[in-house]
């Protein structure tokens, strides 16, 4: 059966057997030209797409090269023990000024100096009182005078009573006699009313101190002629109190409040004096934009009137972002800073600044601590800009 196959293939023109090994390596030939150019095709397509995306690497490096980095903060919320400084000149709480108060005339001694201390009603200058002594001597006689005719009119009176009862004097005359013995009575009291009125007045010739207190100044030697009015001889501070006159702006004179304390140190003493704030003036200097806070001290040497001390008051604690003064911007417009978004576009934002420390600026108004802020490149920037931003920690945070 096998024979006869063969045979019939030979009488049809079949090739034998023997020659299937060249057509089987021709097909390999063409099987490896499609493969290679499969390959070929490939890495032109890969080596195309690697190109591509090289040039659009290429183009996102230039554009990330174009966004500048810049340095931001977070401020947060920090707890400030708010203080304020200020200047102003040392003065007496409630000053006396004593002058004469009576006529006047010739001092004849002065007892006190000038940071003595001094009792109510004690004198400070005594004044020659030698022409009302002698009116004084004169007027006590006037009463002797008086007191005389009015005994006798009185006893006139007394007589004429008797001799009416027996009908030796009339009714008309008990009256006249009566008139008389009252008007010498009257002139006795006169008497007395310018005796005392001579009395006081010399009581006044002496300058005595009004209140206890320290004398502060003298203005007035022996032998000197003074005489009443405005001149003022002798000053006193009441009790010894002191102040200090602070002077403050607008915006410190509103955020302090009676009661505060202050640490006052005077030029040229080394010493602090602890005193509290009892009066905040109530207007402004219209020249100056500056206001008064009169802060109250008790006695101490250091402490001289009209000297020039500083004073630390001591407010609130308060709690705001703190910001170095890098960050703040300023134009005509007002403080500002700015702030970095989601998209980390800069866009300005208006602050209102308060207590400056060491450590930086409390902004009072306009932020609140979580934002993240610009710290140092907000000159260079505008709103708007795109930035690349890095956060850093403040110093001493």
């Amino acid at each position: 059966m096998n024979y006869e196959s063969s045979l019939a293939a030979e009488s049809d023109g079949a090739a034998p057997a023997d020659d299937a090994p060249p057509q089987t390596a021709q097909g390999v030939s063409r099987r490896r030209l499609f493969i290679i150019g499969a390959l070929v095709l490939a890495a032109l397509l890969t080596g195309a797409l690697l190109l591509r995306e090289g040039e659009g690497g290429s183009a996102a490096d230039d554009a990330d090269a174009s966004v500048p980095t810049v340095s931001v903060i977070v401020p947060g919320m920090t707890t400030i023990n708010s203080t304020i400084d200020a200047t102003g000149t040392l003065a007496a709480r409630r000053e006396m000024p004593v002058g004469v108060e009576g006529e006047g005339g010739r001092v004849v001694s002065v007892p006190v100096e000038p940071g003595q201390w001094v009792k109510r009603g004690q004198i400070l200058a005594v004044i020659d009182r030698s022409v009302q002594n002698q009116q004084i001597a004169s007027a006590s006689a006037q009463i002797a005078v008086a007191r005389a005719d009015a005994n006798l009119a009185q006893s006139n009176l007394n007589r004429a009573l008797k001799l009416v009862e027996r009908g030796f004097i009339s009714k008309a005359d008990v009256d006249r006699l009566t008139a008389t013995r009252d008007a010498a009575m009257a002139r006795v009291n006169v008497a007395r009313a310018q005796l005392g009125e001579l009395q006081a007045r010399t009581a006044r010739l002496n300058i005595v101190a009004p209140e206890a207190g320290l004398l502060l100044t003298r203005g007035v030697e022996p032998g000197q002629v003074v005489t009443g009015g405005p001149t003022v001889l002798f000053s006193i501070a009441k009790g010894g109190e002191l102040e200090l006159l602070a002077k403050l702006s607008e915006e410190d004179l509103a955020s302090v409040a009676l009661g505060q304390t202050a640490a006052v140190t005077p030029v040229g003493s080394g010493n602090s004096f602890t005193g509290q704030i009892w009066q905040v003036s109530p207007i402004i200097d219209q020249q100056n934009r500056q206001g008064t806070a009169r802060i109250a001290l008790a006695y101490a040497p250091e402490l001289r009137p009209g000297g020039f001390a500083s004073a630390r008051i001591e407010g609130r604690a308060v709690a705001a972002p703190m910001l170095p003064e890098s960050a703040i911007q300023n134009d005509e417009r007002g403080s500002f800073v700015f702030v970095v978004g989601k998209d980390n576009k800069v866009q300005r934002r208006a602050v209102k600044t308060g207590i400056v420390t060491a450590k930086g600026i409390a902004v009072r108004e306009g932020l609140s601590g979580s934002e993240r802020i610009v710290f140092r490149a907000g000159g260079f920037l505008s709103p708007g800009d795109k930035i690349k931003p890095v956060l850093v920690k403040q110093t001493g945070s």
